[in-house]
């Protein structure tokens, strides 16, 4: 018998949703099929069938909060046909499982001992039941629970094998708010209106919400403005793209001058890429460019990793799979994590302004806009030029605003200049 279990979620992530079951117990699976989706804070992950047979027990439905290790179900081995009790007949003696109870092969289907031994192999074996027969904790569970002065029937069910309480679980309960200090009733969801629907939200959309008012709350958070002329960008794009795309295989688009604005801006004015840890601040030697993509659950942030030691046309071709990877719900883990500065492009939506909130624990992000045509004055004449306006919001706890303005304007001028970023000047 093989077990499935939950893989490593990745970084910061302790917990995953059972989001569906591609597979019915009884069903044949093969080595390396998708079997089940994991839903966590930031994707969803398929977990493969570890070996070939037929998948005899899932132990964790749909719905069940699942910790790294614990086991989803398991498989029997077999020749890929479909479980043995679909083609069991009535009255028939089932394959004898390794001899717990002395029964011999030979006894008659219809004697009186077959009976017991038909029902024996169930799956009520296994953990010595407390209580009422549920399984007994996880012996890590035990000793936490004896020390918290908690029964089993306090936390209930629990979401390791077979419903077996975790230590995950006690943990769990005991970060509920007390009951004795309750608050104020929970207002009853309201009763919905002609055309109107009720969709449970997913739970990336709420690790979203949470994140985002954690920086609202945690972060001393200010926006700084500044706008930047695109037309020698432009006009530099334009001039080479075609033998860009045909040396390098990837189209030349304006997010690759954008990260090396800002990694020359981040060298130049390091505390825009450092985090708070606690009552110390981390300042980093790298950068790793989170670039805000819209995917089908939602806004993701993949992160391009050593940018800072990237060319354009890596850039280019890192930002694209990510782009790929968003749309088609295959991001993994350790491609979301691990970011030290953000850069969101609202404009691809229309947008001409808007404030970014902070991806927590970074303390600097760029919100990229829409590029429109403006009169401006240039060399004392008015002329029509491509502007885009550009939003730097930051934490004043460790950037201060002279950096931050500096910091807009650094990006500004290698915009307006790429032969800046050529020159690393």
């Amino acid at each position: 018998m093989t077990e499935i279990v939950v893989p490593t979620l990745g970084e910061s992530v302790s917990t995953a949703t059972v989001a569906k079951w591609m597979k019915k117990a009884g069903d044949a699976v093969a080595a390396d099929e998708p079997l089940v989706e994991l839903e966590t804070d930031k994707v969803t992950v398929e977990v493969n069938a570890p070996a070939a047979g037929v998948l005899e027990a899932i132990a964790a439905d749909e719905g069940a909060e699942v910790e790294p290790g614990a086991v989803l179900g398991t498989i029997s081995a077999g020749e890929g046909k479909v479980s043995p009790k679909a083609t069991e007949k009535p009255g028939t003696e089932k394959p004898p499982a390794p001899p717990a109870s002395g029964a011999t092969a030979g006894t008659p289907a219809g004697s009186a001992p077959a009976a017991p031994k038909v029902e024996e192999p169930r799956r009520e074996t296994g953990p010595v039941a407390r209580p009422g027969g549920a399984p007994a904790p996880l012996p890590a569970a035990t000793k936490m629970m004896a020390e918290n002065n908690l029964s089993a029937g306090q936390i209930g069910q629990g979401t390791a094998k077979d419903g077996r309480i975790s230590k995950g679980d006690v943990l769990s309960y005991l970060s509920r708010p007390a009951p004795e200090a309750p608050k104020p009733a929970a207002k009853a969801p309201r009763a919905l209106e002609g055309g109107e629907e009720r969709v449970k939200m997913t739970r990336l959309r709420k690790t979203i919400a949470n994140r985002l008012k954690e920086a609202q709350n945690t972060a001393a958070m200010l926006t700084t403005f500044n706008e930047v002329d695109m037309g020698a960008v432009m006009a530099l794009r334009s001039e080479y793209k075609d033998v860009f795309e045909k040396k390098q295989g990837v189209k030349l688009g304006f997010m690759s001058f954008f990260v090396k604005a800002c990694i020359a801006a981040l060298k130049e004015f390091p505390a825009v890429n450092a985090e708070i840890d606690g009552d110390d601040l981390v300042y980093k030697n790298f950068v790793h460019m989170g670039i805000a993509v819209g995917g089908p659950s939602g806004l993701v942030v993949p992160v391009v990793k050593h940018a800072d030691q990237m060319s354009f046309a890596q850039i280019e071709k890192a930002i694209n799979g990510f782009g790929k990877k968003a749309r088609d719900g295959q991001l993994k883990l350790d491609e979301l994590s691990g970011g030290s500065f953000t850069i969101t492009n609202g404009g691809i939506y229309g947008s001409m302004m808007s404030t970014p909130i902070l991806n927590p624990p970074q303390s600097g992000i760029l919100g990229m806009h829409a590029i429109k045509e403006r009169a401006m004055v240039v060399g004392g004449k008015v002329e029509i030029r491509p502007m885009m306006y550009l939003a730097l919001s930051y934490d004043h706890r460790i950037v201060d605003g002279k950096e931050a303005v500096s910091f807009l304007v650094r990006v500004k001028e290698s915009i307006e200049d790429p032969r800046r970023l050529m020159l690393d000047i």
